[in-house]
């Protein structure tokens, strides 16, 4: 007698287990708002500040590695590959969180932020023309919040968002770990 599973292929469970789930989600969260954050910034002309600008840095790893990460679960690869990657997901985001946590504060007022701003560089031209062209260039400070939603800024969203994607990347590596 066969069970249903082993009967008939598509029933069968699914290779990599919570390592392929977790980083799955993982890359599906990044992606989705890393593209959410250039929709703010290229749509809705709402520019990021130099820590903005920083906190996708752990987007921009937790894509590809995520990916990776997926791929080589669902081929069956080793466990300690497996692992690696879910704990370096886990940590850089963990680490995201608590940049977005310093620029909230900033934000907020509890605490001094970094002096440097961000704007387009502009060919200023001759003396006459500067005046009209430093009208035109926006610069966008860390501690002025542009957009607030609940009474969270996009810096505070950030911190749930990192938080959310540590929470599964580190069930991710636990599940994997007791395999």
């Amino acid at each position: 007698m066969t069970t249903q599973s082993a009967a008939i292929p598509a029933f069968k469970p699914a290779a990599g287990g919570p390592a392929l789930t977790a980083s799955l989600l993982v890359t599906l969260i990044a992606a989705v708002t890393i593209a959410g954050a250039w929709f703010f910034q290229l749509v809705l002309e709402i520019l990021p500040c130099p820590l903005c600008l920083e906190q996708r840095y752990a987007y921009y790893l937790a894509i590809p590695l995520g990916a990776l990460t997926a791929f080589a679960a669902r081929s069956g690869a080793r466990r300690p590959l497996l692992l690696a990657g879910l704990a370096i997901i886990a940590l850089a985001t963990l680490a995201n969180a608590g940049l977005g946590t310093y620029h909230s504060g900033v934000e907020w007022g509890v605490w001094k932020g970094p002096t440097d701003c961000t704007g387009p560089v502009v060919n200023l031209g001759n003396a006459g023309d500067l005046f009209s062209k430093l009208d035109t260039v926006k610069v966008v400070r860390c501690d002025e919040v542009q957009w607030r939603f609940l009474g969270l800024s996009l810096a505070g969203y950030n911190v749930l968002i990192s938080l959310l994607m540590a929470a599964i990347a580190a069930w991710g590596f636990v599940r994997t770990a007791k395999r």
